[in-house]
């Protein structure tokens, strides 16, 4: 991971970027993008030929944009101006990324900060380094950036300690889930994603963890798990996953679909929609990523992460349309489309949470249906709640973390759509309104806790075609930076 070091003053002046705002309404709106006064002691001239350059090179100083100039012969060799937009958080993440990009030829870059920077300027910079910069291979081949080092010079480097290790947390974090999604499922199944949380959970002070296997599954009644499962040679499991420090007065449960690849079952995907289903454990990276983010950050919440895992494949033994599940808890499902698995596992997953754990809070986070993409767009979740305090306050910290969420209704009438002859619920209404009626699904489930649960259909912006800002091409590990947000404004 990309080396970010704070100083005082500029330790080697190589590679220098300098941060350019817009001009706002009081310099007259269409006027020419202003260098920023920065913190550091810069070379004689640099600062008046960066102020020289800003109109020349036609600058308007928004956030993400960048122009680099060489200087042969001089300190710093390469000079590179980059847009912050108006100066706050998201500007700066997203001038961050686009200096991860404009630099990444380099080793070592200095980016010098405004005097008076912000602790919120700092973590946005920070995270977008750190995000755009991620790289996932699993061959030596091609060349990785050259980029290993970047200072950020700040007037005072000891009062952003606490933002950096925030930032610094949240950013590993999201390369973990993105890890974990982008891996191919010819390597990730259900044991194996249960290892990485092993070896990422193992030593951590106050941190539980507990893998059901098969044989638990079966003993507890985890019925959807198993339906799901039970098609592949790679057997399910549920990790859960518990953070639990002795300050806690809040406990919250995140549940993740961990669904490690999606054949679709007997109710078999087409080829190209099947191709990326390695990210249909979307959710349990996000969740599993947050928890540990917690308690490396040591906040004072519990936290409880639940992430069914399954492989939905197809075989003799796989469930059938028309099939009847038993869920933990034992409600039933009718299901006559066996792509529509994710809410099994999470119901599932939901029963056991309400019942066994009795949270305060319980929100869960899934690559659920291919609907949220047709309503929201490629970045958009789909947020689902019946209170609207709790809505407010997560829409809240996912917006602070530079993430998209928007809330859309579960409507009294569409419920009857859930209605089975053979079993309690149906589990995948054909009336239309899939990531609607999926939220509905999984209401049934909550019992007690219907309004004080959060779901988050997030199929659509887990994945980016393309990078874009701090987003590389693949996973994005969306959910992490929203979750650890909205955890610390619990404590």
């Amino acid at each position: 991971m990309l080396a970010i070091r704070l100083f005082a003053e500029p330790d080697r002046l190589d590679t220098l970027v300098l941060p350019v705002r817009a001009a706002g309404e009081a310099e007259g709106g269409d006027a020419p993008a202003i260098p920023v006064l920065t913190a550091a002691t810069l070379p004689e001239g640099v600062a008046e030929e960066a102020g020289a350059l800003v109109p020349a090179a036609r600058l308007t100083g928004r956030a993400g944009e960048t122009r680099t100039h060489l200087r042969p012969g001089r300190s710093p060799g390469v000079l590179v101006l980059a847009g912050v937009g108006d100066g706050d958080e998201a500007g700066w993440r997203r001038a961050g990324a686009a200096i991860a990009r404009a630099v990444a030829d380099e080793k070592h870059a200095t980016v010098a900060l405004p005097a008076d920077a912000s602790p919120e300027a700092v973590r946005g910079l920070y995270e977008g380094l750190l995000l755009a910069s991620y790289r996932f291979r699993l061959t030596d081949a091609g060349e990785a950036p050259a980029l290993a080092q970047v200072d950020l010079v700040v007037a005072n480097p000891d009062d952003h300690l606490a933002v950096v290790e925030a930032a610094r947390t949240t950013a590993r974090m999201t390369r973990f889930a993105r890890d974990l999604t982008n891996t191919p499922s010819s390597v990730k199944n259900p044991q194996w994603f249960a290892e990485q949380v092993a070896e990422r959970a193992d030593g951590t002070p106050d941190l539980h963890l507990r893998v059901r296997g098969p044989v638990e599954l079966a003993a507890e009644g985890f019925g959807g798990i198993l339906a799901v499962g039970g098609g592949s040679a790679s057997t399910p499991r549920l990790v859960e996953l518990d953070w639990r420090p002795a300050d806690a007065r809040t406990h919250v449960v995140l549940v993740g679909k961990g669904i490690t690849f999606d054949t679709g079952g007997i109710s078999i995907k087409p080829v190209p929609a099947m191709k990326l289903m390695r990210k249909d454990m979307g959710g349990a990276a996000a969740v599993v990523a947050a928890t540990l983010g917690a308690a490396a950050l040591r906040l004072p919440v519990r936290v409880t992460t639940l992430a069914p895992l399954a492989e939905n494949a197809v075989s003799g033994s796989a469930f059938r349309p028309g099939d009847v599940i038993r869920h933990y808890g034992g409600i039933t499902s009718e299901t006559t489309n066996s792509d529509a698995e994710g809410r099994l596992v999470l119901a599932d997953a939901i029963s056991y949470a309400v019942r066994e754990l009795k949270p305060d809070v319980l929100v869960d986070l899934a690559t659920l249906t291919g609907a949220n993409a047709v309503a929201l767009g490629k970045r958009t979740g789909a947020l689902y709640s019946e209170n609207d305090e709790l809505a407010g306050k997560f829409l809240a910290a996912v917006e602070a973390a530079g993430e998209q969420a928007w809330r859309m209704p579960l409507p009294a009438d569409y419920v009857e759509y859930l209605g089975s002859e053979v079993a309690d619920l149906f589990s995948a209404p054909t009336q239309g309104a899939g990531s609607v009626l999926a939220a509905l699904y999984l209401r049934e489930f909550t019992d007690d806790l219907r309004d004080r649960w959060v779901h988050v259909d997030m199929s659509a912006p887990s994945w980016a075609d393309s990078d874009d800002a701090e987003l590389t091409k693949g996973a994005t590990g969306w959910g992490v930076r929203s979750l650890l947000r909205w955890l610390a404004t619990l404590s």
